[in-house]
């Protein structure tokens, strides 16, 4: 059975265009290198913002983890922030993949944005990259005065593993009590180690497959698929996290457990907005100049402004 016929016509040349891609130990390598060849042709938006490599304290003795950090040139005092994460099932990606994206919110909501460059499995499995990104939500509370943001008005955002990395640190956030996050911005978020059984038949054909879900899931994991701080759905109480935003495509291979998360965050008392663009599958935002596309950028960045003017 093919989902073609409820693909969004605008979306049918990106899934034509796509290389498959059939993530391994030994294809690995390749795919991080065809990766950054891509990063370094990107063209970047002409905006009134500073873009600047740093490195911040891990916490763990000498060691850095690095960040891009994203700052509007006439960035005002106590202005919100955006702790990003970026997506590549917890196995490739860097900050650089959103840059052009993460551009336009530090200079459409004038925050300061820091994208963290965390650590890779299979060579950093969880909870490596959790404790980077944990390292990173710390360093922008404990550096706010300096930076000139507001440390009650930092929003945690991520797409894919991304987005599960930001579910998981409002978890952890919430749980160890020292750091506030003010909210949770989950785009196509892998909230769910587990899969649907059976398998949801309209999901998961094109560009992210199963199989790649589950390779990255043994990569990342592990035997800790029992964690909430590495799969946000294994946690048994929702309570008393930041308000939500979260988007999917009803194609995509995570639309179950978002649809899950969903409810259960609405059940715990927890504000949360959901938004499901039919005829669309995981990544269908690289199809740029699609009007699905276009909606959900727009979507994406008003939730993002309407959560700093809270």
């Amino acid at each position: 059975m093919t989902t073609r016929h409820l693909v969004d016509p605008e979306l049918l040349p990106l899934i034509d265009s796509f290389p498959p891609m059939n993530l391994s130990d030994e294809a690995l390598p390749m795919v991080r290198t065809g990766l950054v060849a891509m990063l370094t042709a990107q063209p970047l938006p002409d905006l009134p913002v500073d873009c600047r490599e740093i490195l911040i304290p891990s916490g763990e003795g000498d060691r850095t983890v690095r960040c891009l950090a994203i700052q509007p040139r006439a960035m005002q005092q106590n202005a919100p922030a955006i702790l990003h994460f970026h997506g590549g099932g917890h196995v490739i990606g860097a900050p650089e993949m959103n840059q052009p994206q993460l551009m336009e919110w530090a200079a459409e909501l004038g925050c300061f944005v820091l994208s963290v460059d965390y650590r890779l499995a299979p060579e950093t499995p969880f909870p490596g990259p959790m404790e980077d990104g944990y390292a990173a939500l710390r360093w922008l509370h404990e550096t706010a005065a300096e930076l000139g943001i507001d440390p009650q008005n930092i929003a945690v955002s991520g797409e894919s593993a991304g987005g599960a990395m930001a579910a998981c640190l409002s978890l952890m956030a919430r749980d160890r009590g020292e750091y506030a996050i003010a909210f949770q911005h989950l785009e196509m978020p892998r909230l769910d180690d587990r899969l649907p059984n059976p398998p949801n038949p309209s999901t998961g054909e094109f560009v992210w497959r199963a199989e790649n879900s589950e390779y990255c899931r043994a990569a990342y994991l592990g035997e800790n698929f029992a964690s909430p701080y590495a799969s946000a759905a294994r946690a048994a109480d929702l309570t008393c996290l930041p308000p939500a935003y979260i988007m999917v495509g009803a194609l995509d291979l995570f639309v179950d457990e978002c649809l899950a998360y969903t409810s259960r965050l609405i059940r715990a008392g927890v504000a949360t907005e959901l938004k499901v663009y039919p005829g669309c599958f995981h990544g269908f935002r690289l199809a740029k100049e699609a009007a699905v596309s276009q909606r959900a950028n727009h979507d994406s960045l008003a939730a993002l402004r309407r959560a700093f003017a809270r």
